[in-house]
């Protein structure tokens, strides 16, 4: 216990390290936030302009017209040219009298809540591309505004990015209309060498995104290494006072876990699984919670991590199933579409007892292997991927499906979806949350479902909070949800009740009233 005392000088640089993070990943998020905010502005005034080109120009290319042209490109800085041709590319006239050589670099990409579309073009000669905003015009002619994709990026204020490392201005389709450095860097940034930050613009089809090294930033804070070790001094004694006495008083040491896996106080709480479509119970998931003797809940991040070191993830898994084939054995006897849903661990699949584990408490029970759905986060890698193959590949034997929680956050980077035989991949609440309305687009979680539709990849979203990401997700065919707008978890008796309210799906004129199972 003593070696605590010198925990706070070991933990400098790790403190030092994680405060140098944060502060310059969100100064770098500040940067790429004011870069989209400025290229939806520009394109909004662009948008403006043409509209006002149209609204107050009786006929294309006419006097009138050119001299519309003429004001808004006098009083918009960042208008470039205007442009009318036909669906062949053929012009009819532009600003400046001239004919306008460009090359198109993307599709046409849709705006949302606006008739205009987006595309990226560069004119003859030069090499920094512009945004073509496009408004059709009767039949077969087009008009359209040049405009700057990024002005903020052109001014001398911006001399922040000379320090960046990698900066990219794209659409949302992946074109790119700016690149500054190695795009290479967005894959070393995982590994931690690099700072990393993303932004997309609310409005349009365009998205930032910036990186810099962590050993350059973290040099402009070496004075500070000098103050923290002085106050880590001072911290590492009263760290030992505070340490004696959190042995002797804490009620949740960690020495006390095996102790509660043995009482049974490990207790499993379901979580609904709902179909989108019909508003039905479809399944659970199975979530642990420590309750403890005085009624205390205590939550799993207090002791999970322990529970993987120790290895006393395995045992409670197997007091979790047990309790899981009581509680809801009569359920998924009455419906057997009904999935029940438990989460492992990476021990797991190092020491393969799991698959003797299920045979034995759910062999011959109410609960069939079709009716169960194993997960395996992302958030701890798997190291020994043939061990790892082993285990899936018998429990597949077996019939039950296994499912991938926290999809695209963690270390498998998607790759296990193909190489470990994934059935179910589990959209993660950090990606649902980035729906803010049904009708604007969320390029990632797009991506993740086209992916998963691609691979016939069974889907669920986690983390449903509001009507507006079941909307968007029901609206792209996601079928399965669950998530605080449905239900959080909750014990035994609280599910029952709110199943028979639901009326689970398949079999349901068959069901018993109440679902008295406990």
């Amino acid at each position: 216990m003593t070696l605590l005392a010198f925990l706070p000088v070991a933990a400098v640089d790790h403190v030092l390290d994680g405060y140098v993070k944060a502060r310059e990943t969100g100064n770098l998020q500040v940067l790429v936030d004011a870069i989209t905010h400025d290229a939806q502005e520009t394109v909004q005034d662009g948008v403006q302009s043409l509209r006002r080109i149209l609204a107050n120009s009786p006929s294309l290319c006419a006097t009138t017209f050119l001299q519309n042209v003429g004001a808004e490109l006098g009083a918009n800085p960042f208008l470039r040219q205007v442009i009318v041709e036909n669906d062949d590319g053929v012009q009819y006239c532009a600003a400046f009298d001239q004919t306008v050589r460009y090359r198109t670099l993307s599709e046409n990409l849709a705006i949302p809540g606006f008739t205009e579309t987006l595309s990226v073009v560069t004119l003859e000669g030069r090499q920094t591309p512009l945004l073509k905003i496009t408004q059709s015009f009767g039949r077969d002619r087009a008009v359209s505004a040049l405009v700057i994709a990024s002005p903020m990026l052109l001014r001398e204020a911006m001399s922040l990015t000379a320090e960046i490392d990698y900066l990219q201005v794209a659409l949302t389709s992946g074109t790119s209309i700016l690149l500054r450095g190695d795009a290479a860097v967005e894959q070393e940034a995982e590994r931690g060498d690099y700072l990393f930050a993303r932004s997309f613009a609310g409005e349009i089809p365009l998205k930032a995104e910036a990186a810099i090294s962590f050993a350059l930033v973290r040099a402009d804070y070496s004075p500070l290494d000098v103050g923290f070790n002085v106050v880590a001094c001072f911290l590492g004694m009263l760290t030992l006072v505070l340490a004696i006495q959190y042995a002797r008083k804490a009620d949740i040491a960690v020495f006390d876990l095996e102790r509660a896996i043995v009482a049974g106080e490990m207790k499993p709480y379901y979580q609904p699984v709902i179909n989108l479509k019909t508003g039905k119970l479809t399944g659970c998931e199975v979530l642990i919670r420590w309750v403890k003797k005085n009624g205390e809940i205590i939550p799993p991040g207090v002791f999970i991590d322990y529970a993987e070191m120790s290895g006393l993830a395995i045992p409670m898994t197997l007091s979790l199933m047990e309790q899981v084939r009581y509680d809801l054995e009569d359920i998924c006897r009455q419906v057997p579409e009904f999935k029940v849903s438990i989460n492992l661990f990476e021990g797991h699949f190092r020491d393969g007892s799991i698959v003797d584990d299920i045979q034995s408490v759910f062999e011959g029970s109410g609960i069939s292997y079709r009716q169960l759905v194993f997960e395996i986060t992302e958030r701890r890698p798997l190291d020994d991927k043939a061990a790892a193959n082993r285990v899936m590949t018998a429990m597949h034997k077996l019939g039950v499906r296994i499912a991938m929680d926290d999809a695209g956050t963690g270390h498998s980077n998607l790759a296990y979806l193909q190489t470990l035989g994934i059935d179910i991949i589990k959209i993660d609440k950090i990606f649902v949350e980035m729906i803010k309305d049904p009708r604007t687009p969320v390029p990632v979680i797009d991506g993740l479902i086209a992916m998963a539709r691609e691979l016939d990849i069974e889907i669920v979203a986690e983390g449903v909070e509001t009507q507006e990401q079941a909307l968007y997700l029901r609206a792209r065919n996601v079928v399965f949800a669950q998530g605080y707008l449905f239900a959080p978890p909750m014990k035994l008796s609280a599910f029952l009740v709110l199943a028979n309210a639901l009326k689970p799906v398949g079999h349901e004129s068959n069901l018993e009233p109440g679902f008295a199972v406990a």
